[in-house]
């Protein structure tokens, strides 16, 4: 009966130690033959190798230093036990405890000691792997630090392993002491004093050899203290202050010789056996840091730095201005004066037509539901974000919004949520939506540039010929293709197409043994039992973009929104990787970024394949090139990435915001400015409705730069004095070829009022005829949502331009229904941009972008929906015509609040006034 139990024990224990063994080798399997099946093979065996090369040789180091130090202690051990046994009669307990250790356990009882700390020293070391890699293969920053003259590459690579292995030898030494003092105070109980600590070899003496060695790598520890001083927080600004110059590094160094000294006198009274001198260095030490390590600096801080504080820390502030600047790639900001005239007239606005024609009205968010409601098409399909990009329509460069129309299983009906239909038939998203940024139907909607099921282009440059999305921004789980179910492609009508994956890409999954090891993987059951799957199917997995890129990539940090792009009919990912570190010298580190970032990576994912491809967009980079050198052959140049996929490179909006909000404060470059924040500035707050404000995004528009011939891509944000609503400046980064990655900011006169948006808003609110019509369209039943507020430059002036959306709680449908522009002392609000600028600037005053109509002239009545405006030249309407269309709106007004529109009853009674004013000036 007893032989049953222990088999059946060894069975589970058996059992609970290899069921997990076999689930991490299978993982193990399964990334490396995902890595290898996507072209990453070499960077995963290189990471993987280093990684458990580090968590082994850390632990077996470990393990072998505890071990020795314990079989130091057996003669000791020995003499106890051998006490304990000689005296059973008086202490039963003790030998019944000695009786239990025997000779020949100890050596095991030794193992299991050492084995239990080497794991955590092995837990240590885990996912330590780049440190080691970028400090084998650190490049130089061709920048010294001011404090040691050392290049920034140090502190970057270099400094993070020396820490490291501090920690890892200071841990494994402290863990020794303790386990050395456990064990000789057993044997010294044991043995009643009589063994132990009073015999060889002796334990403090033995302890004292340990003391040596932590006193001599404390001092090792000091000297990295040093180095950390250029991270100090102490100061005005982060960095070596005047305290840590002056004080606190004299004290490491002082710190860091008595250390010295202190191992010296262990390693004398450990020869000598003199113990007490170990106690007089030990004291020593402690002594020296609170009075050098930490008294005497707070003393200087108060008593000599406080007093006079600006004077002796400006030269640390001015390196503190000029490293962090470096770190934010800031430094290279060309500065330009901006006289803001606001003189335009009708000319000026032809001129700089193809800058209005590209002004951005459409705000993503309200478009996003826009979208929704007219282009998903199916409740499985879903739009997950709104991405802007500019793309040549007709002859034209048109600045477009664009989304992915991706499959989302989990919105299936709850009776469709099968194995099959999720794994196996539907699996992918299909096709996008397009619209330019400025165009709008008589009903407030967009107008496509794409749409619909198949995918109908409005030009042949957006036309998509693989529509299919399989890799996308949602949460996708795993698929197979190629399957004996065939693939749900896309609706049409009450029917429903069907296809077949065309590519290899993804892993077999067609014998036994890969569906055994995928559905162990997965946990899935069903993978392994189904039999649809064929020899040639296919399992696509890591299907999330971000997912997949952060997989094959973790050293980088990536964008948070991947943008589309149609490249040659493909549908392509494109997303922005950043290289970070926290480790810069003397650089203001932002909250969730670090002190240091660049641009260093494009990379792209083909949707429909899933090909990850990674191109050097900074190869100036250290960082970047370190990694490059990591793994030769991951990162290609720029120039080899498809001359359609250039023209839609972007600079990232990410990386503009932590830019403008650092140059916010580091764009004061004189010392005594910048310590009292005279001309800090802010990025300034508009309105979204009546209660809400947020921080205005930076925005990309098509426009012509001050003093450029041509139009370009530009990403753009204004700036206002910290605690002013005035506009003090305007931040611009171009993205377009060569110039691509400039960055300009256009300074206002500080003598001179510039409108702020803030200011722009008040205005806008206190204009009687707006502020009537705001508040009858938010009334019960709709509401009014306002756009991005847009302050566009035009020659030498300022036009500030804020769309208008509104939207019916129950049709959840937003429509862009008014443009408010502001422009010098005028403030108008109309139909769409071409009504407001003529009645700013006058007749021919027009943003006519390519394919869009001839808009409504000023002074004409509102156009009636569903009816073309009136053509130019057109006969003004007579008294009856007005007459008529004034009845006409009444009566749709009133059929509106009858069917309790009141979106629409807002409407229709505002085009009513409209016309009623017209017909009031013909009367008169």
């Amino acid at each position: 009966m007893k032989n049953r139990r222990f088999r059946g024990a060894a069975v589970v224990a058996v059992l609970f130690f290899l069921v997990p063994l076999l689930s991490a080798l299978f993982r193990l399997y399964v990334e490396w033959r995902w890595f290898g099946s996507e072209g990453f093979g070499d960077l995963w065996f290189t990471r993987y190798a280093t990684n458990w090369g580090l968590i082994i040789g850390a632990g077996l180091l470990a393990f072998l230093f505890f071990y020795l130090n314990l079989r130091l202690t057996r003669n000791v051990v020995d003499k106890a036990l051998q006490y304990a046994r000689t005296t059973a009669e008086e202490h039963p307990r003790l030998f019944a405890l000695a009786d239990w250790i025997k000779p020949e356990k100890i050596g095991y009882l030794y193992l299991l000691l050492s084995l239990l700390p080497a794991l955590l020293v092995s837990q240590l070391a885990q996912n330590r792997w780049q440190t080691l890699l970028l400090a084998l293969q650190n490049e130089h920053f061709g920048i010294a630090d001011p404090l040691f003259q050392l290049d920034v590459g140090f502190y970057v690579f270099q400094l993070p392993l020396l820490e490291f292995i501090y920690g890892v030898v200071q841990f494994t030494l402290v863990v020794t002491a303790i386990m050395l003092v456990v064990v000789y105070q057993t044997a010294n109980t044991l043995g009643f004093g009589k063994v132990g600590w009073g015999e060889l070899p002796r334990a403090r003496f033995h302890l004292a050899g340990i003391g040596a060695l932590y006193f001599l790598i404390k001092a090792f520890g000091y000297r990295l203290d040093m180095y950390d001083l250029v991270y100090s927080p102490r100061g005005v600004v982060v960095g070596a202050s005047y305290t840590d110059v002056h004080a606190q590094l004299p004290a490491y160094q002082i710190l860091s010789v008595i250390s010295l000294i202190t191992a010296v006198m262990l390693v004398f009274a450990l020869v000598r056996r003199r113990i007490r001198w170990a106690a007089y260095g030990v004291g020593l030490l402690v002594a020296a840091s609170l009075l050098v390590g930490a008294v005497y600096p707070e003393l200087v801080q108060r008593f000599k730095v406080e007093p006079n504080e600006f004077v002796m820390e400006k030269p640390y502030i001015d390196m503190n201005i000029q490293f962090t600047r470096h770190a934010f790639d800031l430094d290279r900001i060309q500065i330009q004066p901006f006289s803001v005239k606001n003189d335009l007239t009708a000319a000026d606005i032809v001129a700089n037509s193809d800058t209005m024609s590209n002004v951005r009205l459409w705000d993503w968010r309200p478009l996003q539901q826009t979208y929704s409601q007219l282009q998903e098409i199916r409740l499985y399909y879903k739009f997950k974000g709104i991405d802007i990009d500019r793309y040549r329509i007709d002859g034209a460069e048109r600045q477009v919004m664009l989304a992915a129309r991706e499959l989302d299983p989990s919105a299936l009906p709850e009776a469709a949520q099968t194995w099959i239909n999720k794994r196996l038939l539907y699996t992918h998203g299909y096709g996008a939506t397009m619209s330019p940024v400025n165009e709008v139907s008589s009903e407030g909607l967009p107008k496509f540039f794409l749409k619909d099921i198949p995918p109908k282009p409005a030009s042949p440059s957006v036309a998509i010929t693989r529509p299919e999305i399989y890799f996308g921004e949602t949460e996708g789980d795993y698929v197979i293709v190629k399957t004996a179910t065939k693939e749900f492609d896309y609706p049409s009508g009450d029917d429903n197409v069907y296809t077949t994956y065309q590519e290899d890409a993804g892993l077999p999954v067609g014998s036994f043994w890969q569906k055994l090891v995928y559905a162990v993987y997965f946990g899935d059951m069903k993978l392994l039992l189904s039999s649809e799957i064929l020899p040639e199917s296919r399992l696509l997995m890591e299907r999330n973009v971000l997912h997949r890129l952060e997989k094959v990539a973790p050293f980088l940090r990536f964008d948070k929104d991947p943008y589309l792009v149609i490249q040659d009919g493909r549908l392509v990912w494109m997303a922005d990787a950043y290289t970070v570190t926290q480790a810069y010298p003397f650089s203001q580190p932002v909250k969730g970024t670090g002190n240091y970032i660049r641009n260093a990576v494009k990379a792209t994912v083909d949707a429909y394949t899933g090909r990850m491809t990674f191109y050097l967009n900074d190869p100036n980079d250290p960082i970047i090139r370190s990694y490059a050198a990591i793994f030769p052959g991951v990162f290609r140049p720029l120039e080899e990435m498809p001359a359609v996929l250039r023209d839609h490179v972007r600079y990232p909006e990410e990386l503009f915001k932590i830019q403008s909000r650092v140059y916010a404060t580091y764009h004061m470059e004189d010392t005594g400015v910048f310590y009292n924040k005279e001309d800090e500035w802010n990025i300034p707050k508009a309105r979204t409705s009546d209660k809400e404000q947020q921080e205005i995004e930076p925005y990309y528009t098509l426009m012509r730069l001050p003093g450029q011939a041509t139009p370009e891509y530009i990403l753009m944000t204004p700036f206002t004095p910290s605690k002013k609503p005035n506009m003090i400046a305007w931040m611009a980064v171009r993205n377009d070829g060569a110039n691509y990655g400039h960055l300009l900011v256009y300074s206002f006169p500080k003598q001179e009022l510039v409108y702020g948006p803030a200011q722009i808003e008040a205005r806008i609110d206190q204009d009687s005829e707006i502020s009537q019509k705001l508040t009858l369209w938010n009334q019960k039943g709709s509401s009014v949502v306002r756009g991005n507020l847009l302050v566009l430059p035009i020659r030498d002036s300022l036009l500030y331009i804020e769309p208008l959306f509104l939207q019916s709680e129950q049709g959840n449908l937003p429509a862009l229904r008014r443009v408010i522009v502001v422009f010098g002392e005028r403030v108008v609000m109309e139909e769409n941009l071409d009504t407001a600028l003529q009645r700013i600037f006058g007749q021919g005053a027009a943003a006519r972008p390519p394919g869009q109509g001839v808009p409504t002239q000023p002074g004409s009545p509102p156009a009636v929906p569903g009816q073309p405006p009136a053509p130019p030249g057109a006969a003004e309407p007579s008294v009856a015509e007005l007459a008529a269309r004034a009845r006409q709106l009444y009566d749709e007004a009133d059929a509106r609040l009858k069917a309790g529109d009141w979106n629409g009853y807002g409407e229709r009674l505002g085009r009513l006034r409209e016309t009623l004013e017209i017909l009031e000036k013909k009367t008169r």
